[in-house]
């Protein structure tokens, strides 16, 4: 009888549709972890700290942290207030922050994407740019929201891989491709990380843990997108596979 195949836990949002509210998670998340990494997703309930942390990890082979439309609120990293209207998701901060310490402590393979890098980052004490377009220097990147989602998550800019690092090894280019549909960005690097993809603006694109001992890596773009149109998706989501099997 084969292994069973690994069970990774997927981050959710609180979506109120009147009346009620829901722990969702997107599909594109949900497929990408299921068809490219060859793992069993599943979705973990933003129950902030009703949730035994602990106790989840030994359950789970691995932790894939998604993006999200809401940002990070700024008092988790000691920022000035968000400005009006900029959507936030308090539960799932009061899950996911304590949740990546609890994987990491765990020893489990993690891969974070958009909001997910951010809040890898500042789950470690690293702070965020709230409007990376507002910076002087730094392009805009976000997406054209007007534009149909194909528009929306198409090629964007390029990023330089950090040579000799883990982004670099896994896809075996110095510089790819990515989409780009998010206004925060990392500011000062959480404790820990270390940099593993650059904008040419000077952006932070990708990171990791430099002391793990098993993949713990996170990206601002979105690899699930169409991940089966770029070799460089699949070659990360085999990797985190492969590292959620050998746990």
């Amino acid at each position: 009888m084969s292994d069973p195949s690994p069970l990774v836990g997927i981050t959710a949002c609180v979506k109120h549709v009147s009346p009620y509210n829901f722990h969702v998670a997107g599909d594109n998340y949900l497929a990408a972890v299921a068809g490219a990494a060859g793992t069993i997703p599943v979705v973990l309930p933003a129950f902030g700290p009703d949730t035994d942390f602990a106790g989840l990890c030994d359950r789970l082979d691995g932790l894939f942290v998604t993006g999200s439309a809401s940002n990070v609120e700024p008092h988790h990293y000691d920022g000035p207030a968000s400005a009006a209207g900029t959507l936030h998701d308090a539960r799932r901060d009061a899950t996911t922050l304590p949740l990546i310490r609890a994987a990491l402590d765990a020893g489990l393979p993690m891969l974070a994407v958009c909001r997910g890098c951010q809040e890898l980052n500042v789950a470690l004490g690293g702070t965020l740019h709230q409007t990376v377009h507002d910076i002087p220097g730094c392009d805009d990147h976000r997406a054209d929201e007007s534009q149909p989602l194909d528009i929306q998550y198409g090629p964007a800019h390029p990023v330089r891989l950090v040579k000799d690092g883990h982004l670099h090894g896994l896809i075996g280019e110095e510089k790819i491709i990515v989409n780009s549909v998010h206004s925060q960005g990392i500011d000062r690097l959480g404790n820990g990380l270390v940099i593993e993809a650059i904008a040419l603006d000077g952006q932070i694109e990708a990171v990791r843990i430099e002391a793990a001992e098993t993949m713990a890596l996170a990206v601002q773009w979105h690899p699930e997108w169409r991940y089966w149109e770029s070799a460089a998706s699949q070659a990360l989501f085999t990797a985190f596979g492969a590292a959620c099997r050998e746990r």
